[in-house]
């Protein structure tokens, strides 16, 4: 029996019965490497990810390669999504090292942490011009004994460049529109045309970009993404929900696995991409995903499961392929492998609800059910959004029961049966107060913006690089690793950084914070210089520049959110206005302004300064 079995995460309890003698990261793994002078073998992946139980498969469960493993390592086993410092630090390494990351991700270290070989899935046996695994255990071994002072050598050369990293000041240049210009005209000239989205094989769905394109009304491109992805195969025609992305460029054939964060981003991205462009499938997307998350991903006692696994009795897409004897029409198939099909068209309603009740019947996948702040604080706002919409209570109800779970005095990263797995990171406070200040919006609940500014403000405390601005991804009294990284780039999820400034630059408009905005616009000033050349990296960061460059529109709003004149306020998409419901004298934008006449009232303002109030909905 290894180590893992008292752990809070469904990915390491998966591995609690190999035979390889696994540590869950801490300080009694690296005492006994200490002790006994050898190398630590770090293996990364999470509960969803397909290769990595192939590998778990083909070599944690196979006595030969334990036996190698547990002779020659101390061997150590992450859940990247419990420990994204961790995975951040070493996956840093790891493309520094072979140029492509990935999971499961392996990396060889010195007793002291430092990182000096790695790479990801190592096959049992020599193919496709990768080693086998035993193989690369005995090398790594035997390089570490008998040439130690240059692996020692090449340790410490690699870790100093991954602090230097992060020490890099952010850009003096201007912020300025030219910016988002060259963002939109790069994003044009490098669109797919023919399928939509960007770039080739593997390709992923990119929320983020067509959240910055749908504030610009950049319609062509993000109809056809739009499109494309919901035609089939990426997109589930019969439950609803999307997969985590697809292997070819077409939106076809999906790698199976369904993330809480994917779901979250793309329901929020339809949404918008129903207001702007109006197409009606979009908002039956919308309502097919979220129901799809609250009928296979809401947890007993509040909040979302993480994902769910490509895999079903261990065969990818098992659960979701057909064959056309099983009453999928065959015009619809179009082959995946093992002569099963992925369904891609229209289907009528009645043959949806058909396949819908047959595929019930089947085995589901594995079920990631931890509790992870930041995907659920995604998920808080796309619920809150899309119920306030779209007239939906039950979306409002789920999302202010998941904030009722996560908004404590302490942000945790994450909940599994009641027990936290350790303290929050930066992507955990960004994404809960972007979460919970749309519930305030949906529900004019006063208590959700309190606690959006209050975490938000707690972030900047703990997150805050001073000397050279943005945010660290790691709190300043956590676990010191052997660099601390900073969370830049859109990996689909919003970079830490990016939607903290986004947060901040938002409060700031409601509480008439310098503060706040300083430290929003010293995170953008990091990433300043890449944003036109790279623009699909940094999607978040050009909504956030977005809002700081729009001219200020704070809507002050006294009384419910569901008055006529609330409603007509809020109905039409404008992402750079800012919202506050009161009457709420200690919070700056909503002071001095209260019904009108007992009626509730709307407070169009900029910079705090504001018109006579409006009480008619016309």
């Amino acid at each position: 029996m290894n180590r893992l079995a008292e752990a809070t995460s469904p990915y390491l309890l998966q591995h609690a019965d190999n035979p390889v003698d696994w540590y869950p990261w801490g300080e009694e793994a690296f005492a006994r490497a200490r002790a006994e002078d050898r190398p630590i073998l770090l293996s990364v992946g999470y509960a969803a990810c397909h290769w990595c139980h192939v590998m778990e498969h083909e070599s944690f469960e196979d006595e030969e390669t334990a036996r190698l493993m547990n002779d020659l390592f101390v061997n150590v086993k992450v859940d990247r999504e419990e420990r994204p410092d961790v995975d951040a630090v070493y996956m840093d390494a790891v493309v520094a090292l072979t140029g492509h990351g990935g999971w499961p991700m392996t990396v060889f270290l010195t007793p002291a942490g430092e990182p000096f070989l790695g790479g990801t899935y190592f096959p049992p046996e020599p193919r496709h011009g990768l080693p086998g695994f035993r193989q690369v255990l005995e090398a790594v071994a035997e390089a570490y004994r008998e040439r130690r002072a240059g692996v020692v050598e090449q340790a410490r050369t690699l870790t100093g460049a991954l602090a230097r990293a992060g020490e890099r000041p952010g850009s003096t240049e201007p912020l300025s529109s030219a910016i988002l210009h060259e963002a939109a005209a790069g994003l044009r000239g490098a669109f797919d045309a023919r399928w939509g989205g960007w770039g080739g094989a593997p390709k992923f769905p990119p929320a983020s970009t067509l959240e910055f394109l749908l504030r610009r009304n950049e319609t062509e491109l993000t109809a056809a993404t739009l499109d494309g992805m919901a035609r089939g195969g990426l997109y589930d025609l019969l439950g609803g929900g999307f997969h985590r992305y697809s292997v070819d460029e077409r939106w076809l054939v999906p790698h199976f696995e369904k993330m809480l964060y994917d779901n979250a981003l793309l329901a929020s991205a339809y949404l918008h991409g129903w207001l702007v462009v109006g197409t009606p499938r979009y908002r039956q997307i919308v309502e097919e995903t979220l129901d799809y998350v609250l009928r296979e991903l809401a947890v007993e006692g509040g909040g979302f499961a993480s994902s769910q696994d490509a895999d079903t009795d261990g065969v990818e897409g098992l659960t979701y392929t057909w064959t056309e004897e099983e009453g999928a029409p065959a015009e619809l198939l179009e082959p995946f492998e093992h002569g099963r099909s992925v369904l891609r068209g229209e289907l009528d309603p009645e043959t949806k609800a058909s396949l819908f009740e047959l595929r019930e019947r089947r085995p589901k996948p594995a079920r990631d059910d931890k509790v992870i702040t930041s995907w659920n604080g995604l998920a808080i706002a796309a619920l809150a959004e899309a119920g306030r919409r779209l007239e939906r209570a039950d979306y409002v109800a789920a999302a202010a029961e998941a904030a009722e779970l996560l908004a404590r005095e302490d942000i945790q990263r994450s909940f599994r049966d009641g027990r936290p797995s350790g303290p929050g990171f930066l992507d955990d406070y960004a994404n809960l107060a972007h979460g919970l200040y749309e519930l305030h919006v949906a529900t004019g609940d006063l208590r959700w913006l309190e606690e959006s500014v209050r975490i938000a403000r707690r972030g900047v405390e703990l997150f805050a690089d001073e000397p050279h601005g943005g945010f660290f991804l790691t709190p300043a009294d956590g676990e010191p690793l052997v660099s601390r990284p900073k969370d830049l780039e859109d990996h689909p999820l919003p970079a830490g950084n990016s939607m903290l400034a986004f947060v901040l630059l938002r409060l700031a408009r409601i509480y008439g914070d310098d503060e706040l905005e300083r430290a929003g616009v010293g995170a953008l000033r990091l990433v300043r210089d890449s944003l036109g050349r790279v623009p699909y990296a940094f999607g978040w960061a050009l909504c956030a520049l977005d809002l700081h460059l729009s001219p200020p529109r704070e809507l002050a709003i006294a009384g419910p959110p569901h008055s006529a004149v609330a409603r007509a306020a809020l109905e039409p998409f404008e992402p750079n206005a800012v919202v506050a419901f009161g009457p709420a004298e200690k919070v700056p934008l909503l002071a001095g302004k209260g019904l009108v006449d007992g009626k509730p009232a709307v407070y169009v303002c900029e910079r705090f300064v504001c018109r006579a109030p409006i009480t008619g909905a016309a």
